[in-house]
């Protein structure tokens, strides 16, 4: 199994987080969202234990909302002492609701509307992280109408190139994310955010891709960006007092994956950092990771049941499923690859090859390609896709005019419902 909250029974059944997933299935619905509360607990220790220990007591992480947001997953975070990544108005007012204390929230996007930004002082947000000139302008000015002066970061592209999916690589000199240091425009960000009487320059920030797996490019990334914060100490006498080198690292969609031991990356980062500032004279800043997707992914399994096997000999074989792209647009995003398994039939040979599709009238609604089922596989039965937790229910749609899925919260052999299944009468609440 590619994550040991998953287990086989005696009766051949798939068991997440030690519970009966078809049995979910059937007590709350198909399709259905399952999480592993502990699981979101242990990922969430793993990160502070090891930022702690590694980079001091300032350190901290900050969950990427984007990966996953609703109200008991900022509960969970804040109980865990984590901050928190927002990257629109609709992720803080979902964090306020639940509680969080957004004095600890990073709000992050390219392009903060002027009621984004007062929306967002208004809610005493802690930090913004700044993409460019004119956005900075708009906070100073929004901020100084409401008499406060904001803590800022920038962010800067250091100009790596993470060898990750293009469509979620970031760090390159011509990513519409943050301002280059490569072509000048971080130095005359950073000279005009220490001019504002309204922005509190913070520090500096970056994100340069996700889903790698290994520490080679926040190594790298901190080099270029702790050279950097030299240059600007010693032409305009600032001292950096916090570097956040955002977040990215993978989790194992596959066998093929690796296991990263996510705990021993941060100490050699650490240890990369610590000396990079002895040698640079300058002293350690707070220093803040953004991990989203390995606190949730693994966390999450989504489960289908199966409808029509068409098969057409001397092509491909098809496995429709009750959801697909608008529960997961993923594979039709970026080919992502996933895990499938026939739940109930997990100690079956799995000898019949296949394509798992979706239930849109959408040639592209593809799940997974080249699936390997039991060749017993029929109508009725249950697929669960594995490492679900990220970016599925975040990036789920109402197309073909589907209600979006439910998601059910497991903990210590407990079950709850923490996101009720959308019904009919939700699709049509807004029409007029």
């Amino acid at each position: 199994m590619i994550c040991d909250n998953l287990s086989i029974d005696e009766n051949g059944h798939l068991l997440f987080a030690g519970q009966d997933a078809s049995a979910l299935l059937r007590q709350y619905g198909s399709p259905l969202y399952l999480m592993d509360e502990d699981r979101i607990r242990r990922n969430c220790q793993t990160y502070y234990a090891a930022m702690k220990d590694a980079f001091g007591e300032s350190a901290l992480p900050l969950y990427a909302s984007k990966a996953v947001s609703f109200l008991e997953i900022y509960r969970i975070i804040k109980e865990e002492g984590l901050g928190v990544d927002v990257v629109s108005s609709g992720e803080i007012y979902t964090a306020a609701q639940a509680g969080f204390p957004l004095e600890k929230a990073y709000f992050h996007s390219n392009n903060k509307t002027d009621a984004d930004i007062a929306f967002a002082l208004e809610q005493g947000v802690g930090y913004f992280v700044v993409d460019n000139e004119e956005e900075l302008f708009a906070i100073d000015r929004i901020a100084g109408a409401q008499n406060k002066t904001q803590k800022v970061l920038l962010r800067l592209t250091p100009g790596i190139d993470p060898h990750t999916y293009e469509a979620i690589n970031t760090g390159r000199v011509d990513s519409k994310f943050g301002s280059a240091i490569e072509t000048g425009q971080a130095e005359e960000i950073t000279s005009l955010a220490l001019k504002l009487p309204h922005i509190d320059l913070a520090g500096f920030h970056c994100h340069v891709g996700s889903q790698v797996f290994d520490s080679d490019t926040f190594l790298r990334s901190a080099e270029i960006m702790l050279d950097f914060s030299a240059a600007i100490r010693d032409r305009y006498g600032y001292t950096v007092r916090e570097l956040d080198l955002g977040g990215g690292y993978g989790v194992r969609y596959t066998e093929k994956d690796p296991v990263i031991d996510i705990a021993a990356n941060i100490h050699g980062v650490a240890k990369a950092v610590k000396a990079k500032c002895a040698a640079l004279k300058l002293p350690l800043p707070a220093m803040r990771l953004e991990p989203g997707r390995s606190i949730v992914a693994d966390a999450g399994l989504t489960l289908y049941t199966v409808g029509t096997i068409k098969k057409i000999p001397g092509y491909k074989n098809y496995v429709s499923v009750d959801g697909g792209m608008t529960d997961n647009p993923r594979f039709a995003l970026y080919n992502a690859s996933y895990t499938v398994l026939a739940a109930e039939k997990m100690n079956e040979e799995k000898n019949f090859l296949c394509s798992v599709v979706g239930r849109c009238c959408e040639s592209g609604d593809i799940l997974q390609e080249q699936v390997l089922l039991p060749a017993s596989i029929r109508r009725g039965d249950v697929l669960a896709v594995l490492t679900t937790g990220a970016y599925n229910y975040s990036m789920a749609s109402n197309y073909n005019r589907i209600p979006r899925l439910p998601i059910v919260m497991l903990k210590g052999g407990q079950n709850r419902l923490v996101v009720r299944r959308e019904s009919f009468e939700d699709l049509v609440r807004n029409d007029l």
